[in-house]
């Protein structure tokens, strides 16, 4: 999903591996890997420090394992686990740029959300607040080194069903991106083939190859 990082100093309360936090986040990525695959509808935003309002849109994710297919507006991303297409479509122009998956190893995707607390980074249980209608224990990953790809990732996980909620990420320049998770059809059964771009589907399109 689309993703970035903060600069910001490094609490010393923040600085360690709480283990109420772990087991937390343990039982989440448990969850999702038990999981055939789902498929949500999402909110997304960005706030920036010198905006008065954040700018909300809207999008729709499907999951399995580390295949994905996510839907933004002007844009379609599919991976499926070896390689990335990135599928714009604006009037009669159409273009895909294919990379291999492993290029976007740093980034904070769909799947990856779920293990990030695994490597490279401390996690403190911050406490409880509501999401929409539901009570989420609130995690803060923070970077073990000041040259992580991210920074500060906050995860809002549903206190009953140990479900993964929301997450923010703030970037280098102090803004916000949030997503919180609307409609979830959890388990979904999805074929291999729907995570790979069919570019015979779509007529013309341009084709960008970086791999």
């Amino acid at each position: 999903m689309v993703l970035v990082a903060f600069l910001m100093p490094f609490a010393a309360q923040a600085q360690e591996k709480n283990k109420e936090a772990l087991a937390l986040l343990d039982a989440v990525s448990s969850k999702y890997q038990q999981l055939s695959g789902f498929k949500a509808n999402f909110e997304f935003s960005y706030k920036h420090p010198a905006d008065q309002a954040a700018s909300k849109q809207q999008g729709e994710i499907a999951v399995k394992g580390s295949k994905y297919r996510l839907k933004l507006p002007g844009q379609e991303i599919f991976n499926d686990g070896t390689t990335s297409w990135t599928y714009i479509e604006d009037g009669n122009y159409k273009e895909v740029t294919i990379n291999d998956a492993a290029a976007a190893e740093d980034e904070l995707t769909p799947s990856s959300i779920y293990t990030l607390y695994k490597k490279g980074y401390f996690y403190t249980l911050k406490g409880e607040e509501k999401v929409g209608d539901k009570l989420a224990q609130v995690v803060e990953l923070t970077a073990e080194k000041r040259s992580a790809s991210f920074r500060s990732v906050t995860l809002y996980i549903d206190k009953a069903s140990k479900a993964l909620l929301a997450w923010d990420i703030q970037d280098d320049q102090g803004g916000v991106f949030s997503y919180r998770f609307k409609q979830v059809e959890s388990p979904k059964q999805f074929e291999d083939s729907y995570f790979v771009f069919d570019a015979s589907a779509k007529g013309k399109v341009e084709i960008i190859d970086l791999r």
